[in-house]
């Protein structure tokens, strides 16, 4: 079974789209800052990691370069889910990185779709 971090500050954004995720499937761990989302990373190495961008301690961007920059985690899919949906920001998150990038509000079809494809499930 697939494990996927999920990194999300809002409660109720962690249980939508946890229970989502959870119902193809999917084992879910939760992160609800930068850095806890490291440290999960370092100790579990998850399969794929679903991150947000504005988040307390650090930030997904800085989160997206660490785990891309890291021998041991560089391969592992990143998804960036974030409110902001400017051209810009999802521009500029793949340059951090990101392997997709969803903007909030998203269809779940999009969600699970992103992360299939990139699970090759």
């Amino acid at each position: 079974m697939n494990t996927v971090l999920l990194v999300e500050d809002s409660l109720t954004q962690q249980k939508m789209i946890s229970d989502l995720l959870k119902d193809k499937g999917l084992n879910v761990t939760v992160a609800s800052d930068g850095v806890e989302a490291i440290e999960k990373i370092q100790q579990q190495s998850p399969d794929l990691v679903v991150l947000d961008i504005v988040m307390p301690k650090m930030n997904g961007y800085e989160v997206c370069r660490r785990i891309k920059s890291t021998p041991t985690t560089q391969n592992i899919p990143v998804i960036m889910c974030s409110a902001k949906a400017e051209e810009f920001d999802r521009y500029w998150g793949m340059k951090q990185g990101a392997d997709a990038y969803i903007a909030k509000p998203f269809h779940p079809k999009e969600l699970l779709g992103t992360v299939k494809q990139l699970l090759n499930t």
